[in-house]
């Protein structure tokens, strides 16, 4: 177990993965002085011996970019940043995330992830087993966060059941537009986007497993966090497919291929829905007219009925990058263990006002 840093200084932050959340994350942690760039892990081979600056479109940092992992676990930081694209999708290994988690609070490291873990209890006692373990030797903690899971699916609706007098059922649903993405491998490998519609049944398979698992993870918290037993969590899904030929930013989408799904999890009781989470992914919103449009919406029925909507979320990644950013000073601050939103301080914006 590392011994705690004397000065009080910068915390020192290692960025694991620069991808489409990673880089803005990257940018954040160079930007503020409460924290310090500590070093940086890439995939891209193009991206290995760039100073960390470049990469985020910033000015020169004297960080340079590694795809040498032992590097980074041997490194002496209080905090990593783990942002890679997920395992459970696109790995042969379905544990790597989890063993590299591991790996990194074993070795010293607290560690924030957007790859799951939300809730970590959902997957089981011998996972949450093996990141205790790894919590223990390296008397580090475990978060997971992003924006959706992480914030808008789990955290919203907690704090709004505050003003419930009577709880019926819970219902989230996010739709995002995706003609912005940069990520070719988010929006045409993990979600599907301009496949055909006779390839896509085939392909999706891995990633409803996936959507599955994630988004039981917030169900799963929201219940347990309100003292409700689930059965199961059941899931259904479907797609639409685009009339005309249109670009987006990952690539042209053609006539008669997948442009938008609809995905919804259901955490049953007694074969009702206890809490009903709906997701829509659109290609470009402009394009399919099925399904609401871009935003957050979440009701609660019950005494009294509430309901709130995030009507635009104007850049999604930057958002998810912040939400973990934000959260690093309360998770290096906790006691040793795996820490959810229900443990942690409700990250705020502080320090991030820029008055004229």
């Amino acid at each position: 177990m590392p011994a705690p840093r004397p000065d009080r200084g910068p915390l020192r932050v290692v960025q694991w993965a620069t991808g489409a959340v990673g880089r803005y994350a990257l940018r954040s942690v160079i930007g503020r002085p409460s924290l310090e760039l500590a070093g940086v892990l890439v995939h891209d081979p193009d991206k290995i011996g760039k100073d960390a600056g470049e990469v985020a479109g910033l000015s020169r940092t004297g960080v340079v970019c590694t795809g040498d992992t032992g590097r980074i676990m041997a490194m002496d930081a209080d905090c990593v940043l783990h942002m890679p694209l997920p395992a459970a999708y696109f790995s042969s290994d379905h544990t790597a995330d989890l063993k590299t988690i591991c790996a990194l609070l074993a070795s010293g490291k607290n560690v924030i992830t957007t790859t799951g873990f939300v809730y970590p209890k959902s997957y089981g006692p011998a996972v949450v087993a093996s990141i205790e373990a790894a919590c223990d030797q390296g008397g580090t903690t475990l978060h997971g966060t992003g924006i959706n899971p992480g914030f808008m699916c789990d955290f919203l609706p907690l704090a709004l059941t505050g003003l419930s007098d009577r709880v019926d059922h819970i219902y989230v649903r996010e739709s995002s537009d995706l003609r912005g993405h940069p990520s070719r491998q988010v929006v045409v490998d993990l979600i599907g986007f301009t496949r055909p519609a006779g390839d896509y049944a085939t392909m999706v398979r891995p990633f409803r497993a996936f959507q599955r698992m994630l988004f039981a993870e917030s169900v799963h918290l929201v219940a347990d966090a309100l003292d409700v037993r689930l059965d199961e969590v059941a899931e259904t899904d479907e797609f639409e497919v685009a009339a005309r030929a249109f670009e987006i930013a990952a690539g042209p989408v053609r006539e008669g291929t997948v442009c938008a799904s609809r995905w919804v999890f259901s955490g049953l009781v007694r074969g009702r829905p206890f809490m009903t989470v709906e997701v829509v992914y659109k290609a470009d919103s402009a394009q399919t007219a099925r399904w609401p449009e871009p935003g957050f919406a979440l009701h609660i029925e019950g005494v009294p009925q509430l309901s709130v909507r995030v009507e635009d979320v104007s850049h999604g990644l930057t958002a998810a990058a912040a939400h973990a950013v934000n959260t690093i000073p309360a998770v290096c601050a906790a006691p040793p263990g795996i820490r959810t939103l229900l443990d942690l301080p409700l990250p705020t914006g502080r320090g991030l006002i820029r008055l004229a």
